[in-house]
């Protein structure tokens, strides 16, 4: 029987702790919480950021998660059908 390893990253967009398998180191990941994405990388063996860094790096992913919704939103010309 195997057992996972797992380490543990904050999400950039919606700042929760996630635990994630050492599996997905590298890889695009998707936070269960807010659908955001990430770079799966163990913090314990990067450079911390600054905290400037951190804040722009929030505001890109949330600006890139808004444009992911946007192209998969369905068109509506302006008008909302109210029945």
């Amino acid at each position: 029987m195997s057992h996972s390893v797992y380490f543990f990253q904050e999400c950039p967009t919606c700042g929760r702790s996630l635990r994630i398998r050492v599996d997905f180191l590298g890889r695009d990941v998707a936070c269960p919480h807010c659908r955001g994405h990430l770079i799966a990388a163990d913090s314990s063996n990067s450079p911390s950021l600054s905290d400037s860094a951190i804040l722009l790096q929030r505001a890109d992913d949330l600006i890139a998660q808004a444009e992911r919704r946007k192209a998969h939103a369905p068109h509506t010309n302006g008008y909302v059908r109210t029945s």
